[in-house]
C-alpha cells in the first residue's frame, strides 16, 4: 500500500531504551556508522559546481529573460548546498564537531542562512518532534497542525487556518525569504556563539548577491530574478522537508512513549529509490534519520529495511508512502484540522 498510516501504539511503559538499543546494536554491526568522506566530498564538489555554474551561466547569458531559467537552477543548486549543510549539522560528514561545523557554516554562508541559528531550531525539532509546544517546526504562525493549535488563531492567522490547505504550497513560495529573515533575526539577537562570523556570512552574501545581480540584469529582469529564485528554492525545500512530519501523529507535552516510537511513529518515509534519494537529500528515509541522525544520508537505503522489520516483529506502525499520496495526505490532513473553524463560520453566518 501507498497510503500512510498513522495509528499509534498504545502507551505500555516501555522500558526505556531497550527497544533502541538492541536496534542500534543492528545498525553497528552493520556497518552504517561509518563515514563516507568520498561520497561527501563529490557530492560538495557537485553542488558547488552547479552553484558557481549558475553564477557564470547568469553572467555569460546577457540581459534575456532566458535567466529566469538561470534562476530555477540557482535554486537547485542553493537546495542541495542546504541539505548538505543539514548532514554536517547531524555530523554525518566526518566524526569530529569541528570539521562538520567548517563544512556547515560555509555552506551555509553561500546561500544565505545562519548555520548556527539552523543547527540549534533543527536539534530542537529532533529531541521533540511533533510535540505541541517544543517542536519549532509546527510553531509556525501561518499553519495549524492540530485542532489545538487552530484555536489558538485569531484574525488573519484563524482565516489562513480555515484554507492552509489551499494555501499551504502558495506560502512555500516565501520559505526561501523567511529562513533569511529567521536568520538575521538570530544574528540581531546575539543569540549565537560565532555571531560576528555568521553576521559577516550573511552581510557578504546579501551584498554580492544583489551586486551581481543588479550589475548582470537590467532591474525588471533582476526583481523577477530574485522572485523567481527565492521562490523557487522555497518551494524545493519546504517540499522536500514537509511531508516528513506534518501529517503524523502530535504529541502532548510529557507523554510517556520512548525514544524509539517518539521518533518512528512521528515520522514518515517516502518511497521513490535512488532518485528520490538524491532529489530530497536523503530526507526520504526520515525515519532511519531521525532514529539515527549521525548516519551518512547515503547509507539509510540500507538501513531501512533493518528498522522496518524490526518495528514490524514489535507491532510498531511504519509509515511509508509514495510522494504523489503522501502530499495528498499532507493536504487531507491540513484540510481536516482547519474544519472546525470552516464549520464554525458557517454557524456564524447561518
Amino acid at each position: 500500500m501507498d497510503e500512510r498510516k498513522t495509528v499509534v501504539a498504545p502507551d505500555i511503559g516501555h522500558p526505556s531504551g531497550s527497544d533502541f538499543a538492541e536496534l542500534s546494536a543492528l545498525m553497528k554491526a552493520a556497518g552504517l556508522f561509518r563515514r563516507r568522506p568520498v561520497h561527501y566530498a563529490l557530492r560538495i564538489g557537485i553542488s558547488v559546481a552547479a552553484f558557481g555554474g549558475a553564477w557564470v551561466l547568469l553572467a555569460l547569458g546577457g540581459k534575456s529573460w532566458w535567466q529566469v531559467c538561470t534562476a530555477v537552477l540557482l535554486a537547485v543548486a542553493y537546495t542541495q548546498l542546504s541539505f548538505l549543510g543539514h548532514d554536517a549539522g547531524h555530523k554525518q560528514i566526518f566524526r569530529g564537531r569541528r570539521a562538520n561545523d567548517v563544512i556547515g557554516t560555509g555552506l551555509a554562508g553561500l546561500v544565505g542562512i545562519s548555520y548556527g541559528w539552523w543547527v540549534g531550531k533543527h536539534t530542537r525539532h529532533h529531541a521533540h518532534p511533533n510535540v505541541d509546544g517544543a517542536d519549532p517546526d509546527i510553531d509556525i504562525p501561518a499553519l495549524a497542525f492540530s485542532t489545538g493549535q487552530s484555536r489558538t488563531k485569531a484574525g488573519f492567522l484563524r482565516w489562513m487556518a480555515k484554507y492552509q490547505a489551499f494555501l499551504f504550497f502558495p506560502l512555500l513560495l516565501l520559505e526561501g525569504l523567511d529562513l533569511h529573515w529567521s536568520s538575521i533575526k538570530a544574528v540581531w539577537r546575539g543569540d549565537l556563539q560565532r555571531r560576528r562570523l555568521e553576521a559577516g556570512l550573511l552581510a557578504g552574501h546579501l551584498v554580492v548577491y544583489l551586486a551581481a545581480v543588479f550589475v548582470l540584469l537590467p532591474p525588471g529582469i533582476a526583481f523577477v530574478f530574485i522572485a523567481v529564485h527565492h521562490a523557487a528554492w522555497g518551494v524545493y525545500m519546504g517540499c522536500s522537508f514537509a511531508p516528513n512530519h506534518k501529517a503524523m501523529p502530535h504529541l502532548e507535552p510529557g507523554h510517556r512513549l520512548d525514544f524509539l516510537r517518539r521518533q518512528v511513529l512521528t515520522s514518515h518515509n517516502v518511497k521513490g529509490g535512488r532518485w528520490m534519494t538524491f532529489t530530497m537529500g536523503g530526507l526520504n528515509y526520515q525515519i532511519e534519520h531521525h532514529l539515527f541522525p549521525s548516519i551518512p544520508m547515503a547509507r539509510l537505503r540500507r538501513a531501512q529495511p533493518l528498522v522496518r522489520d524490526f518495528c514490524t516483529k514489535r507491532a510498531i506502525s511504519y509509515s511509508q508512502g509514495s510522494l504523489f499520496h503522501t502530499y495528498a495526505q499532507v493536504l487531507r490532513h491540513l484540510h481536516e484540522v482547519g474544519a472546525p473553524l470552516r464549520a464554525g463560520a458557517k454557524e456564524t453566518s447561518g
